[in-house]
């Protein structure tokens, strides 16, 4: 497993923390106390050290606060790249009053012609002004404060990255002579020892189980307000037969999931039965009574006009039908697939090697048993096993029980939302449309992940109302408001 963390996933388990009771406020103060803590073991013997932290506005800023704080004795200067009314959150604006109710020597450094009237003669300079994910070129006053640091013979101690690194991008940033990094090491840090300098993880309290769990960190990010019909995903779904139920509900689902264009594809015998459901689906009449070799090249033809296809409810096990759906699915390698229900029957296991996006399965134990899946009570071992069996298969596996557990084959997710309400019949269709929704704009793993918890989240909002006399069509209406973070 890859030990490196993206800034993008760093951000999901940040924002994940909260919702398990894990505080931003925790996670700052062990953060600032890891830097404070490198400063003593080095400077220990010289009480005369003289210190500088240069702090932005969000929470890099934050970590800095705390490290002064822990640093006071040492009576350190704390330049505030921007003004204290805008530092952006809570969390690090209390640890700024904390350290005005200390009397701590504060600066607030308004703009870059503050900067120039400074001299950085301070023995350690604590980088604390930009974290990971810097998007862009870096802006002032932080870019004329970069290059201070850098003209400085000050030892540089940076906090989590040296401001302004960005793996593809190393036009302005800080040259550190020590980076204290937080949680994991950050992607591309330990190939660059010219601007990390020496590198030291700390372990600022989040725990690897507290990373698996699903939270508002991976809900779909908010839509974009200048996108047009069809930007934010066309969804196909392929069922019924069988039963018209079931793909109305994928269907149904996903448009509340906020696909902008949904298409049931279904047998003649049920697709105006479906189409009855509501005024809001396109449906496309298939031949016959169930799907067959007859429809592969209309089906092959609805795949190419849509992002994302959810394949096999309320199907049915038809001889005919599981060829079919094996030769759709085998003769669309670079299609976004979510399979389902019957459709999961039709597969052959191993999935192909393709360079397109994974496809996602969502079984429950017996369908999981039954694509060669093993089951274990223990939730570890359960983790080890999917995303084994996902590594092995080529899939993103999303495993529904009282614990979803979902993986790529190289990180595992576990969801924990849901209730006993939910094992009435349906909610696994609705799951299925959810997901594809999202995965028309997110990774497969993402998808399901996002998927699984959005579900979880509007069934136990029907249960508060309806208790275990709740309906599939319940959850759905509840999806919109699962979604606001």
């Amino acid at each position: 497993m890859n030990t490196e963390i993206s800034a993008s996933e760093m951000r999901r388990v940040d924002a994940n923390c909260g919702g398990i009771g894990l505080l931003p406020l925790q996670l700052m103060e062990n953060a600032g106390a890891s830097v404070a803590c490198a400063i003593r073991a080095r400077f220990l013997e010289d009480r005369e050290t003289s210190i500088v932290v240069l702090a932005g506005t969000g929470n890099n800023g934050g970590d800095g606060f705390v490290a002064a704080r822990h640093l006071l004795d040492y009576n350190p200067v704390i330049l505030l790249l921007g003004r204290a009314r805008d530092i952006a959150t809570e969390e690090s604006r209390r640890n700024w009053e904390i350290l005005e109710n200390l009397s701590a020597d504060l600066m607030e450094i308004k703009d870059s012609s503050e900067l120039s009237e400074l001299e950085l003669g301070a023995d350690v300079v604590i980088d604390a002004m930009l974290g990971t994910g810097v998007r862009g070129s870096v802006r002032e006053p932080v870019a004329s404060a970069i290059n201070l640091i850098n003209e400085s013979s000050a030892f540089v101690l940076s906090i989590d990255t040296p401001s302004g690194f960005n793996p593809d991008n190393f036009e302005k940033v800080v040259q550190a002579d020590l980076t204290i990094t937080n949680h994991r090491m950050k992607e591309g840090l330990s190939g660059h020892p010219e601007v990390a300098g020496e590198i030291e993880v700390a372990d600022i309290g989040i725990p690897t189980r507290a990373t698996l769990i699903v939270g508002t960190g991976d809900l779909p990010p908010a839509r974009n307000a200048g996108s047009h019909k069809g930007d934010n995903g066309r969804v196909l779904v392929i069922g019924g037969g069988a039963f018209t139920g079931a793909p109305a509900l994928a269907a149904l689902a996903a448009a509340r999931a906020g696909a902008d264009w949904v298409t049931v594809a279904a047998p003649r015998s049920v697709a105006g039965t479906i189409a009855g459901f509501s005024p809001d689906l396109i449906v496309h009449s298939l031949s016959g009574r169930y799907l067959t070799s007859d429809d592969i090249d209309t089906v092959n033809a609805l795949i190419r006009e849509h992002d994302v296809t959810v394949i096999g409810m309320g199907l049915g096990r038809e001889s005919e039908t599981a060829e079919a759906v094996s030769v759709i699915i085998r003769s669309n390698p670079d299609a976004r697939f979510v399979i389902d229900a019957d459709a999961l029957h039709a597969l052959r296991m191993p999935m192909p090697v393709h360079e397109g996006t994974l496809p996602i399965i969502t079984p429950h134990a017996g369908e999981f048993r039954m694509l060669g899946g093993v089951v274990s009570a223990d939730l570890d071992e359960q983790c080890e096993l999917v995303m084994d069996f996902s590594a092995r298969n080529h899939v993103v596996t999303l495993l529904k029980g009282n614990t979803d557990v979902m993986s790529d084959g190289r990180a595992v997710r576990i969801n924990r939302t849901g209730n006993p309400g939910m094992t009435v019949g349906g909610t696994g269709d609705v799951l299925a449309g959810v997901t594809g929704a999202i995965f028309a704009n997110a990774g497969a793993l993402a998808a399901a992940s996002a998927g699984a918890l959005i579900v979880g989240t509007a069934g136990d909002l029907a249960f508060v109302k309806y208790g275990c006399g709740l309906l599939a069509t319940d959850v759905i209406e509840c999806i919109p408001d699962a979604m606001r973070k």
